[in-house]
């Protein structure tokens, strides 16, 4: 072997050696940062777990937080369901909705008979009349087709909505907030007015701990978000 031979298998041998410690270096704090961003996965919580159970193809989530928006949440959540009939030739099962009812919308959240019983305080704190009677509902204005150009949901109501398989996310902050101020009203502890809630929902409804959550946790479950106001 000459001597240019000798130089150049020197020369390899020490690039590859450089070569081969740059690669055993610590990663930078920037680098580690982009590859925990690229393998990020969201933790899991039993409470969330009822979203995988709501059976589809394709996952929608509708956030409604303005007291107008519960009526116009259950027109898209419909709309969805019609849609994929219609145009794609989906059954209902193939379609997973959930309709999130927090802030002012979560006062529409409850069933008939806490409507029947609550009425007066519940509408007062969304203003909202019988158009029928001009007094206080009786009955969730989201269960009556007499509300349905008031409500925006056009005569669609939420018993039919979960007929056809949708589910109900609510806000367990706003309905701590909903029972003091029955409470109040009506002379009982809020705790209890709470409870009484909580185990009156409408069909297909689930507690959560706030509404805000739920629509993050239901977009890391591959709910795409729609948005009702």
């Amino acid at each position: 072997m000459n001597r240019n031979d000798q130089a150049r298998r020197s020369m390899l041998s020490v690039i590859g050696a450089a070569i081969a410690a740059f690669s055993l270096r610590p990663q930078s704090a920037h680098a580690q940062s982009e590859s925990a961003a690229r393998t990020f996965q969201p933790a899991r919580h039993p409470e969330d777990e009822w979203m995988d159970t709501v059976p589809g193809k394709h996952r929608t989530v509708i956030d409604c937080a303005a007291a107008g928006a519960a009526g116009t949440g259950v027109f898209y959540a419909n709309n969805i369901f019609t849609a994929n009939r219609n145009g794609y030739q989906l059954t209902d099962a193939d379609v997973a909705v959930i309709v999130v009812l927090r802030h002012e919308a979560t006062t529409f959240a409850y069933n008939d008979a806490m409507w029947a019983k609550y009425g007066s305080v519940l509408s007062g704190l969304v203003k909202i009349v019988d158009p029928r009677t001009n007094q206080p509902p009786t009955v969730n204005p989201l269960n009556s087709r007499e509300f349905g150009q008031a409500m925006t949901n056009n005569g669609v109501t939420a018993s039919a909505l979960t007929g056809r398989g949708a589910h109900f996310a609510i806000c367990g902050m706003a309905t701590n907030r909903i029972a003091g101020v029955i409470a109040s009203a009506v002379k009982a502890t809020q705790p209890e007015i709470y409870k009484e809630l909580a185990a009156n929902l409408l069909p297909n409804g689930h507690i959560v701990a706030a509404g805000v959550v739920a629509v993050n946790r239901a977009q890391e479950r591959g709910y795409t978000m729609l948005s009702a106001g």
